[in-house]
């Protein structure tokens, strides 16, 4: 199996189901010339960058948004070290539940199978006695964050999702965009459909890219540095130095679509935060 590809930053399938190759359709062009630098300089690989609603999507599945490219980078970077988070957490005062809505059926609501796939990634985050944990609504008006289809261009180009990172006032990221045809077109499990799921919560509560340092560990190809980009790059204390594909983190850059529960270093990652 080919990698899939977070944006797929979401995951990628990279030994794995979906191609990684670049997208032909990007509206990199779209994006202006001082973005773009602004993008370079954070880190990021500006190639293939993407005009959202929420501001900009870059390596495939992380959206930065004009607040990230204003911000100014305090974190340093530890080499190769395997857990990182965001300078921006979110606040807890000692218990915060995080309301997920997803709508349900129509055309742009999510199967039964992806819905269950969301409460798995839901079911896992609470299993770790969290001082967060996660419900799901139906009720828009009432979801902190907001699980919304992608656009049909997306999904049928192997977007597989899509999220941002916590706010300076201490909430999560407010969106995660998913495709709706992870079963259908990748024939992924529940489990499967729960990892990526619960890979994009990571990023709105504040993870970082496992090996964020060297996507290459879990994408193939050459290495790339996503850097600090603005939001921080932090190295969370007890977990171990050397990110490997074989240690299986949610949190990899790329997936292939394979069933991956909180690891013992995710779990003392989470523990650490939260």
């Amino acid at each position: 199996m080919k990698k899939l590809n977070y944006l797929f930053p979401i995951l990628a399938l990279a030994l794995f189901v979906a191609s990684c190759a670049k997208d032909t359709s990007s509206l990199e062009g779209e994006v202006p010339q001082e973005i773009l630098d602004k993008i370079a300089q954070l880190g990021f690989n500006p190639d293939g960058a993407e005009i959202v609603d929420e501001g900009y999507r870059v390596e495939r599945d992380i959206i930065l948004t004009h607040e990230n490219l204003e911000g100014t980078d305090v974190s340093h970077r530890v080499p190769n070290v395997e857990q990182y988070s965001t300078t921006n957490l979110v606040s807890t005062g000692g218990s915060r539940n995080i309301v997920i809505y997803a709508p349900v059926g129509g055309g742009k609501g999510y199967s039964a199978a992806m819905i269950a796939g969301l409460d798995e990634a839901i079911a896992r985050y609470n299993a770790e006695g969290l001082e967060i944990t996660f419900s799901r609504t139906t009720n828009r008006r009432n979801g902190d964050i907001k699980m919304t289809r992608l656009s049909k261009r997306d999904e049928n180009r192997g977007v597989l999702g899509s999220a941002g990172f916590p706010t300076a006032q201490g909430d999560p990221y407010g969106e995660i965009k998913m495709s709706g045809i992870l079963e259908s077109a990748y024939g992924l499990s529940t489990d499967g459909i729960a990892t990526i799921i619960a890979h994009e919560i990571g990023h709105c509560v504040g993870f970082r890219h496992t090996d964020y340092f060297d996507r290459s560990i879990s994408c193939g190809g050459s290495p790339a540095n996503e850097g600090t980009a603005g939001v921080g790059a932090n190295h969370i204390p007890g977990t171990p130095t050397g990110a490997s594909l074989a240690q299986k983190s949610f949190m990899l850059s790329c997936t292939d679509g394979s069933n991956r529960p909180f690891n013992n270093d995710d779990k003392t990652a989470l523990e650490f935060l939260y």
